[in-house]
């Protein structure tokens, strides 16, 4: 038994994120550091970014700490106000309370329960809502409540209503549209800023609008790709997070082509979710800075 004379093992305390962003300025790293020092702080990862585009500083710290949150806050707290700081603070074991949204297509669906299943991404998936009812077997099969939420013409406001009712009832921090084919209204987008990842089935901005692959195959492109960005009210024109491609050719035919562009859908949006709920995304105006 550990007397009380005896430090603690720094290597036994929790582990905590801090990523923040201010006015580009001296001293910002020396501060911050400095106030976790006074805790008995370990810094177990840092990475840092000036924009020279907005003049914004950008810092993400991975800490162990046995302070608690609020003396954490509290020893923080006068360098943020002199430095005109934003700053988010967050467990590492934590696991982001996520809810997914889907239409009919599976495969950006099963690629976020799977990896969050085998240990691949800190979220804990609270429901999944469907506009059709097409994948609840899936969703079942992980063991996820489905809510089925028709997007009818005459009545979105009513399931707008609806999704933001799940998102309060699930305390969901983060909700994603996994291949979700509705247009969300301004009201959703601004209420949950910041807090919605969509994937978009081309690397924007080329081939935008329906049918993505079946028009680069008619162009004889020789990449596809994807897109994962934060929604907002302009369609397809939020901060991008991630983006990827992969090479193809003349000789495959539409439906390879939709095969390997979902595969690269899948693979980005995971990521994107997967830096999201690390806290490794910051974002800079119409930009984000990513500590991947």
């Amino acid at each position: 038994m550990t007397s009380a004379s005896t430090p603690a093992d720094p290597a036994a305390a929790p582990e905590w994120i801090l990523s923040l962003s201010c006015p580009d300025q001296g001293g910002i790293v020396y501060a911050v550091t400095g106030a976790l020092v006074a805790l008995d702080a370990t810094i177990t990862e840092s990475q840092q970014f000036g924009s020279p585009d907005t003049r914004r500083f950008f810092l993400r710290l991975q800490f162990r700490t046995h302070a608690g949150e609020e003396e954490i806050r509290a020893a923080l707290e006068p360098n943020a106000q002199r430095l005109d700081m934003e700053f988010e603070l967050a467990p590492a074991a934590r696991r982001m309370r996520t809810l997914i949204m889907v239409s009919k297509t599976a495969h950006c669906l099963n690629t976020l329960l799977f990896r969050r299943d085998a240990g691949m991404l800190p979220i804990d998936v609270v429901g999944v809502i469907g506009n059709h009812p097409d994948l609840e077997p899936m969703a079942q099969f992980y063991g996820v409540p489905f809510f089925h939420v028709p997007a009818r013409p005459d009545d979105k406001a009513g399931a707008e209503a609806r999704m933001l009712e799940l998102v309060d009832e699930l305390d969901a921090e983060l909700v994603v549209l996994a291949r979700y084919m509705q247009i969300l209204s301004p009201e959703l987008t601004e209420a949950m800023g910041g807090r919605i990842i969509n994937i978009h089935h081309a690397f924007l901005p080329s081939f935008k609008g329906a049918k993505p692959y079946q028009r680069a195959h008619e162009r004889g492109v020789k990449l596809i790709g994807a897109t994962a960005h934060y929604v907002t009210a302009d369609l397809d024109e939020g901060p991008i997070i991630e983006q990827d491609v992969t090479r193809v050719t003349h000789a495959q035919s539409n439906a390879e082509f939709v095969q390997q562009g979902q595969e690269v859908e899948a693979s980005v949006l995971a990521r994107a979710v997967r830096w999201h709920a690390e806290r490794r995304v910051i974002l800079d105006g119409k930009r984000t800075v990513v500590f991947s």
